[in-house]
């Protein structure tokens, strides 16, 4: 199970990551651009990925992985139920949001 600590040691990991606050979640970005958030009520991160990964991680983990049901999910905003993934896939995810973003 991937707790916070967990999460935030990997996207920490990923070169030139930073955290910081972002509205009632926590923020990592690269360059000033947030790639993750994660959401400490709901146990859950939030990730951006392109459409197209969007759509391949929501039909491999359909009720752990999904888009975010807003207008945000249709540019890439993807929730995760991080708690529900293995740490090695969750490494694996956070590498392409981070590679999303990451000039």
């Amino acid at each position: 199970m991937v707790n916070f600590e967990v999460f935030k040691n990997l996207a920490l990991a990923l070169p030139e990551v930073k955290e910081a606050p972002h509205h009632d979640k926590t923020a990592f970005k690269v360059k000033g651009k947030i790639f993750a958030t994660f959401n400490h009520q709901a146990n859950r991160c939030c990730l951006k990925f392109n459409l197209i990964d969007q759509d391949v991680f929501s039909k491999l983990f359909p009720h752990v992985i999904y888009p975010v049901p807003n207008k945000f999910g249709t540019h890439g905003w993807t929730l995760v139920q991080s708690s529900q993934l293995e740490e090695e896939v969750l490494k694996d995810i956070l590498s392409v949001a981070y590679c999303q973003v990451a000039p």
